[in-house]
């Protein structure tokens, strides 16, 4: 009953982190990132978009289009002090941005609407960066960084990369080290005229009425869109921009459930021994039985009711012991890191920095199935030996 309970308890874990790993992944992407992006396209690259405010009216005409915002974005390093930092600069438009994504529910410090905020000449710069990116360069609201770009400028006096020094005037904590140490959010207007885009957009981002339809109706209205705006066009929705991931978890799912799975068979070879040692001590009871009228069924029929017995024991005392783990898992990883000063995950090396889980109905039900199924199947080689056992044979040894 332990072995088959240890061995459901465990399937059960394993496969409620995998799902809460993948479901608090899903989460965090989605929240910062749009359902679809739009670039333009040309000799086989991304350029930037003429008429973003055309192809922004086009895509709103649609019903499964929510909100459009443009966005630039280009590559950058961020100087602080003699440090550099290789990063993503993302130019938002404020009055836009939270209609496609909720980037700005996740400020620790300051606002998104701060990175419109002027000083009294009106030519204050701002940037919002990730915490990660903070705690690790010491950077703190009101401090002062340069962004570089790749863009070089040859002059009288030598070339040069355009540059501008920002102030920090917020602070984000997505959860993914991809954002929280890669990405710095500026003003749209202000990333226009430090990449020298002319107003133009690179991308216009899309949010729709049903994010899982996300790659048809990107694809629909792309192929509209290109005619209309007389521009070619590209696109990615979050599934592919990030489809190497779920991909990849989709992939380990089903090979964690058949390895474990081997666990229970263990178990299940357990009450196999089990009921052949039962069978051998109780010789003479079975011919007892045998010799006043007990039929061959009657003995199978009980061995397996008592592999059966242990198997169903075992499940629940499995199921119990799993689901409550499931629940105070956190609490126990907390525990172990608090204790032993240990990092268990990394966001660096698992993208997400805490442990959650998500025990789902079908397949607590199908580990319990399984197990169940494979307990009753190992009564029956045992209790077939006890059915055909010869009752004088028996009664012999007696």
């Amino acid at each position: 009953m332990l072995g088959v309970a240890l061995a459901v308890g465990l399937l059960i874990i394993v496969m409620a982190v995998v799902n809460g790993f993948e479901t608090e992944l899903e989460r965090r992407i989605l929240s910062v990132s749009p359902d679809a992006q739009v670039y333009g396209h040309a000799d086989g690259v991304s350029v930037n978009l003429e008429d973003w405010n055309a192809l922004s009216e086009v895509a709103l005409e649609r019903d499964d289009v929510l909100a459009t915002a443009p966005f630039v974005e280009g590559q950058g390093l961020l100087r602080i002090g003699e440090s550099l930092q290789a990063v993503t600069v993302r130019g938002i438009d404020l009055a836009r941005e939270p209609g496609v994504s909720t980037i700005g529910e996740h400020f620790v410090a300051g606002s998104i609407d701060d990175l419109a905020r002027a000083d009294e000449d009106g030519r204050q710069w701002n940037i919002a960066i990730g915490r990660r990116l903070a705690e690790e360069a010491g950077i703190a609201l009101g401090d002062r960084v340069r962004i570089h770009t790749p863009d070089i400028r040859v002059t009288m006096a030598g070339p040069w990369n355009t540059n501008r020094v920002f102030t920090v005037t917020g602070i984000f904590d997505v959860g993914l080290a991809e954002y929280d140490r890669g990405l710095v959010l500026v003003d749209f207007e202000q990333a226009t005229k430090l990449y020298r885009t002319r107003e133009r957009a690179s991308g216009l981002s899309l949010r729709f009425t049903d994010v899982y339809e996300a790659p048809a109706i990107v694809d629909a209205f792309a192929n509209d869109a290109a005619t209309r705006v007389g521009q070619n066009l590209s696109y990615a929705d979050w599934s592919r921009r990030h489809g190497n991931v779920f991909a990849s978890i989709e992939l380990t799912k089903p090979l964690l459930f058949i390895v474990l799975s081997l666990v229970i068979a263990i178990a299940a070879f357990n009450i196999v021994s089990t009921l052949f040692m039962v069978v051998r001590e109780k010789r003479g009871d079975i011919a007892i039985l045998r010799s006043i009228g007990s039929a061959p069924r009657d003995i199978l029929r009980i061995f397996i009711a008592q592999g059966s017995c242990i198997g169903l024991v075992g499940v629940v005392g499995g199921l119990a012991l799993g689901l409550a783990l499931v629940a105070s898992l956190g609490t126990i990883v907390g525990w172990v890191e608090a204790v032993f000063g240990i990092d268990v995950l990394s966001a660096d090396v698992y993208l997400v920095d805490e442990l959650l889980t998500e025990a789902r109905p079908g397949e607590i039900a199908g580990i319990c199935a399984l197990a169940l199924a494979l307990a009753v199947l190992a009564t029956l080689l045992p209790a077939w030996r006890a059915s055909r056992l010869p009752p004088a044979e028996a009664l012999r040894n007696e």
